[in-house]
């Protein structure tokens, strides 16, 4: 490699990079989540589509950016491990360029949140509060294969949807919506504990104790279904007791697609994961807004 081309010269992030950091892939289940929560308050956009799209960006590019780039910081010794060639540890992020922009990332959301009244700007403290607990030391929760997954789950899922409905309905959310939201955040930890094959090797090395780490691909993978699905079982029942059969059939549907998905998956679950998370999980996030829909006729 010649000096002009070598990264440790670098002196600025490179653009692309600083993109890659935040991660645009993994914008998307915040943002579902956020608007399924709209719809499921049953108030009407009308007049409020300012908070519906700002806390769209909240949730998606700016929060979840956020702990996108807040990880990478505190995972550059793992990362140069599994995935040398990403931002940090190639040096197309420079020195501590990779902690200044989740820091900067950090004080946004917390502005933008306060634009949404208490209850978006709660929601945003406890997201960034949730972000840096599971990357930084001493807390890094993401050394548990339980309470790591568990954590992104909930501020994946559960919290932008919760935030959502406190947002539109400008107060604390029905009952039932915070049962369903709670119920598909339990299951969005084995999504979590899916994305974690990739990183098998490096978290091995580093102590990261992740469930495919402690109990090994197989049983991960099976655990992780188990996880993914009981959830969306409990919404059912609770849909067909609410009244809404309809919404409860057609996430069963939804579920079974799931269940053939996973017998994919599971005869080779660290070569399957991705394609899984590509079929799998959205077969799961429209399963979340039928019952957001279901939830719009239950007080």
């Amino acid at each position: 490699m010649s000096v002009a081309s070598s990264p440790t010269l670098r002196r600025l992030p490179d653009p692309a990079a600083a993109l890659q950091l935040i991660k645009p892939i993994t914008w998307f289940p915040p943002m579902w989540a956020y608007l399924c929560g709209v719809v499921s308050s049953g108030a009407s956009p009308s007049g409020q589509w300012t908070l519906v799209i700002l806390g769209i960006i909240l949730a998606g590019p700016i929060v979840c950016g956020m702990s996108q780039a807040a990880n990478d910081w505190c995972d550059r010794h793992v990362d140069a491990i599994n995935e040398p060639m990403r931002p940090i540890p190639s040096g197309r992020i420079p020195g501590r360029w990779g902690l200044w922009i989740a820091l900067a990332m950090s004080a946004l959301s917390l502005v933008v949140g306060y634009q949404l009244g208490p209850w978006g700007f709660g929601a945003t403290v406890v997201g960034v509060a949730a972000a840096w607990a599971y990357s930084a030391e001493p807390v890094r929760l993401k050394r548990s294969g339980w309470w790591g997954p568990g954590l992104v789950g909930l501020c994946y899922e559960g919290l932008p949807w919760f935030t959502g409905a406190a947002v539109l309905s400008a107060g604390a959310p029905s009952i039932p919506v915070v049962v369903v939201a709670a119920l598909y955040a339990l299951g969005a930890h084995g999504i979590m504990t899916l994305n974690d094959f990739k990183a098998l090797e490096g978290d091995t090395a580093t102590g990261v104790n992740s469930l495919p780490v402690t109990l090994g691909p197989a049983r991960a993978a099976r655990v992780a279904c188990w996880i993914m699905a009981v959830p969306q079982l409990g919404v059912i029942v609770l849909l067909a007791t609410w009244g809404k059969p309809l919404h409860a059939v057609a996430i069963t549907g939804v579920l079974f697609a799931q269940l053939a998905a996973m017998r994919v998956l599971l005869r080779d679950p660290k070569g399957r994961a991705p394609w899984y998370n590509g079929t799998g999980v959205t077969l799961y996030v429209s399963g979340m807004m039928i019952a957001a829909f279901a939830l719009r006729g239950i007080g």
